[in-house]
């Protein structure tokens, strides 16, 4: 996704804060349902204060609003809130404030599917108008698998000229689905990767097909109560979360979007608290067997022009300073949330915010190089 002129603004602003202020930017599978354990101690007590200094300072200078959560071998480093919640009445982000999360929802979407395949009631490898009505002559070499890895050549809807008069407004998911249906494909099915949401939007409608429930209920079934996510869940726009605004200025909310609009491919919300619930599960057996989770975080597809990153199911794979990383950013009105997993060293990274085109990816890499000691 490419970086607009603010979010680069912000970015070297941060980075300026931060050199200005001599800072560098920077086992056995449980069973269990995940818990969140207290902080860590003694050895990691230095590192927690200066990362928390710097995040509160950051906030302080309006250059961050919203929650963080790092973790390290099952040790929570640190959890906290930063910045306001509600700027109009003076609400603190804390670790318990929900945010929507954007695309992170697509990893919950990639968990749903593969459920779907271990209960044997579809293949990732089917096509997808086995699924869909009506389907068009041009989707028929379609699967699920292209679909879940960005590599169907369906166009994405939020491209298109109408979206920004839309978003208002409530849909369906198959008014949705109407809107790119009789579109030409991008390009042929499995030729290449390129983000389509649209995509992700099919997916929740197969979910809701082959399940016979609908996408919200089936995930709160089979994803948020078993991993005991109390705070996590489908936003109706009721759901009492923070305050999603456009940029560091501004006191007014912003724009309204219908959260039908964005679906199975970014309707969710969550804190960072049950997030790292959510991804200490991913390393159990607790929602599918680790064959389906090698096939998510397998790298399926390349993604041109990007360093040498892939995509999995709902997750972006790569390497970052030697280390390998799982990933995957999110963006939607109001809010800006990554995570981010290094699998080998069991570090986990989430930074939520509640502020449009907040430069998280730079947030997230200094959060990164101070937990590894890189320079």
């Amino acid at each position: 996704m490419q970086r607009s002129l603010f979010n680069t603004f912000v970015s070297l602003s941060i980075l300026v804060f931060l050199v200005l202020n001599g800072c560098t930017p920077a086992k056995p599978l449980p069973t269990q349902t995940p818990t969140v354990p207290p902080l860590a101690k003694a050895a990691s007590l230095s590192l927690i204060t200066e990362i928390d200094t710097t995040l509160a300072n950051l906030a302080n200078q309006s250059l961050f609003t919203g929650s963080v959560l790092i973790a390290k071998q099952g040790k929570l480093l640190l959890s906290q809130g930063y910045g306001l919640a509600d700027r109009e009445q003076k609400i603190p982000n804390t670790p318990q404030t929900r945010f929507r999360l954007g695309s992170i929802t697509k990893q919950f979407t990639a968990m749903a599917v593969l459920i779907l395949e271990k209960q044997g009631k579809l293949n990732v490898k089917d096509p997808i108008c086995k699924y869909v009505p009506d389907c068009p002559s041009t989707w028929e070499a379609i699967t699920i698998k292209h679909l879940l890895t960005h590599t169907s050549g369906i166009p994405d809807f939020l491209s298109f000229a109408d979206y920004p008069a839309s978003r208002a407004f409530p849909t369906t998911p198959v008014q949705t689905i109407a809107r790119f249906k009789d579109k030409p494909l991008d390009f042929k099915p499995g030729e290449k990767f390129m983000y389509s949401n649209s995509g992700y939007i099919v997916l929740g409608y197969i979910i809701e097909q082959v399940s016979g429930q609908t996408y919200e209920d089936f995930l709160k079934r089979s994803i948020f109560t078993p991993l005991g996510l109390r705070d996590t869940g489908y936003d109706h726009n009721t759901n009492s979360l923070a305050v999603g605004y456009p940029d560091q200025y501004s006191t007014h909310p912003a724009d309204f979007i219908d959260m039908s609009i964005p679906y199975s491919a970014g309707a969710l919300y969550s804190t960072v608290e049950d997030l790292y619930r959510w991804e200490q599960s991913l390393s159990t057996d607790q929602l599918v067997p680790k064959a389906y989770l090698d096939e998510m975080f397998a790298p399926q597809v390349s993604i041109q022009d990007s360093g040498g990153w892939a995509y999995g199911y709902g997750w972006a794979i790569g390497t970052e300073r030697g280390r390998r990383i799982f990933s995957h950013d999110g963006g939607i009105e109001g809010f800006t949330t990554i995570i981010s997993r290094y699998p080998d060293e069991q570090v986990t990274l989430i930074v939520l915010s509640n502020q449009q085109n907040e430069a998280i990816g730079t947030i997230n890499d200094i959060l990164s190089k101070k937990i590894f000691g890189d320079n």
